[in-house]
């Protein structure tokens, strides 16, 4: 069900004056659909009571599990630690390893043939006063990076400026003295509230390389309504680090950005990421990964606190021991990560049967999603594995990922894709095509461990799904492998195994 799409054909048969489909065909259909429309209650204690159960169910996304955070490399446990709930340990997690996939220029694998690098997208979208905005504290993590890299623009640009006066020293002497080029900038940080060609510039001066981090969706939503569709076809090419060229004005210059590795941490409501992302047909929707925070109506005690400093030095301190990583990997060769073929063959399986589910479950577009999870599993095994260089020291060539670490990326991958799946529900509907309802979604997702014919349907009446239509559903998912027949009138949910 979508109550904006109802609206709107409410709306039209309303308006219909007797002509083509009226008020009268659209409550024919409801009750052929098992659906009974309700006339409002004067009691407004009900009618909140209602709305609040329904926004509880709605928000109710889930989170990653203890197993994961217990078994981290002892960097990002430290990462995680000053969390006061599972969804500040989410995001804080989430978070950091996409910032610190900015950091690793020498870090690679070789995914469906071609070499990748530990690049991440990350929205993390709420309600205003959700708790997003501790995401800000990943910020100092990284930080010390982007000021390593201020101080190689500085010392650039002083190296620029002796030589220009030696150049108007001696520019009347010799006619054929060459004028210095002006310095790149270096940094980490890319702004968001900047030009498309701004922006590219700067990714250009960085060897290819950048992270934006905004934490304010309306600066780069801004930012995209000027440009849109320069801003989104960069996003798309560096993703999967594709040439990006534009055309620089002030020089008169075609300029080529060779395997752009961009990152991007981002968050804001969900309108906002309806403005960055109206549809998910140009395919940035699916190049990244989307976090839908659970707000509670509980008071947060905002005098608890798991470390004896605040956050800022704390995450700080982080910081500076990161930056020691960093140096470290940046003056050794390119380091590559590996899967073993044991690990192979359970990631091709897991994403097979990941593809068959949401493929009964959403449009042909959220496919796109699914397989460009695969690419973000890896990206994110080759990070666990950066971080274990941290507690063995081993900077060899080639490093195989830890089952652990492998696991726990799939762990990640599994909560990821029921968030990216509720964001996809709620963007925009096209004029021209249908949107699908999720209630298939939610049905499956309802269906316990065992269950019989009468228990689907009791879950399919708590959910106004016609019997006739919730055996159609269960049809279709055990000819799509996602549940199973046991016997007569028994079956089983793997996904609840």
């Amino acid at each position: 069900y979508d109550s904006k799409e109802c609206d709107e054909q409410f709306n039209k048969c309303l308006n219909a004056k007797g002509h083509g489909i009226t008020i009268a065909t659209f409550y024919h259909y409801t009750h052929q659909a098992g659906i009974k429309p309700m006339k409002q209650q004067d009691n407004s204690e009900v009618a909140t009571n209602v709305a609040t159960v329904v926004d509880a169910q709605e928000q109710a996304m889930p989170t990653i599990p203890d197993e994961v955070f217990n078994t981290l490399p002892q960097f990002l446990q430290q990462v995680v630690n000053p969390a006061s709930s599972q969804e500040e340990k989410d995001i804080l997690l989430l978070g950091a390893l996409t910032a610190f996939s900015a950091c690793f220029p020498k870090l690679f694998g070789i995914y469906d043939q071609r070499k990748v690098f530990s690049n991440l997208y990350l929205f993390v979208t709420a309600p205003a006063s959700a708790g997003k905005g501790r995401l800000n504290q990943i910020k100092n993590l990284v930080d010390p990076v982007h000021k390593l890299k201020r101080e190689q623009a500085k010392v650039l640009k002083q190296q620029f400026n002796t030589e220009m006066a030696t150049y108007n020293m001696n520019k009347g002497k010799d006619e054929n003295l060459e004028k210095p080029g002006k310095p790149p900038e270096r940094m980490l940080f890319i702004p968001a509230n900047n030009s498309v060609t701004g922006v590219y510039q700067l990714i250009s001066d960085n060897e290819g390389k950048g992270l934006i981090f905004e934490t304010e969706g309306d600066t780069l939503a801004q930012a995209f309504k000027s440009d849109y569709g320069n801003y989104s076809d960069g996003f798309r090419k560096a993703f999967h680090h594709e040439t990006i060229s534009y055309y620089r004005r002030t020089d008169r210059e075609y300029v080529d950005i060779e395997k752009p590795c961009l990152s991007a941490v981002l968050s804001g409501t969900p309108k906002q990421v309806a403005t960055l992302i109206p549809n998910a047909e140009n395919g940035l929707f699916s190049r990244f990964m989307f976090y839908y925070m659970n707000i509670k109506p509980t008071w947060k005690n905002v005098f608890s606190s798991n470390n004896n400093v605040g956050l800022d030095d704390y995450y700080s301190q982080l910081g500076s021991e990161f930056l020691g990583l960093y140096k470290t990997l940046k003056n050794n060769p390119e380091i590559e990560i590996r899967l073993t073929i044991p690990q192979q063959q359970q990631f091709n399986t897991f994403f097979e049967s990941l593809q068959t589910k949401y493929i009964n479950l959403q449009p042909e577009e959220y496919i796109a999603t699914i397989r460009r999870l695969g690419l973000i599993a890896f990206r994110l095994m080759m990070l666990f594995t950066a971080f274990r260089i941290m507690e063995d020291g081993d900077v060899n060539q080639v490093k195989e990922c830890e089952d652990v670490d492998f696991q726990n990326a799939l762990t990640v991958i599994s909560i990821i894709v029921k968030h990216s799946s509720k964001v996809f529900n709620d963007l925009p509907i096209e004029q021209k095509t249908v949107k699908r309802m999720n209630r298939k979604e939610r049905f499956l997702e309802s269906l316990p461990k065992q269950f019989n014919r009468q228990e689907y349907l009791d879950l399919a009446t708590k959910q106004n799904i016609p019997h006739k239509t919730a055996e159609g559903y269960i049809t279709k998912f055990v000819e799509a492998g996602l549940i199973h027949r046991e016997a007569h009138n028994s079956y089983s949910n793997p996904a609840k195994a």
